[in-house]
């Protein structure tokens, strides 16, 4: 028993201390041109939608076109968020990276 708890304190000690390389090498600032990136033109509708609505005087409207207009709202945040071509990971999948990562280094 006294092993074992002898080689798991090993063995967590040796994964906690890794050696790192410290180098003080001078580096080349990267410049980076900032180019802007092309928005799509069914999302300048929808953002110039989004605009007008907000630009809008809803004092004078009835609580039916108030509520249209929210519902409109919300139609479109969720198209401009569904568009956003996002990589999502799931906790399982970042664990299993980072396990692999952990043998390979």
């Amino acid at each position: 028993m006294k092993k074992f708890t002898l080689y798991t304190m090993l063995m967590i000690a040796s994964l906690t201390f890794i050696p790192n390389q410290i180098t003080a090498a001078v580096k080349n600032p990267i410049t980076t041109t900032d180019t802007p990136k092309e928005v799509p033109a069914e999302v300048k509708i929808l953002l110039v939608r989004l605009d007008e609505i907000k630009a809008m005087d809803k004092s004078e409207l009835s609580s039916t076109e108030k509520k249209a207009l929210r519902k409109e709202v919300r139609t479109i945040k969720s198209t401009l968020n569904s568009n956003g071509h996002g990589v999502y990971l799931s906790v399982g999948a970042i664990i299993i990276i980072v396990l692999l990562l952990i043998l390979l280094l």
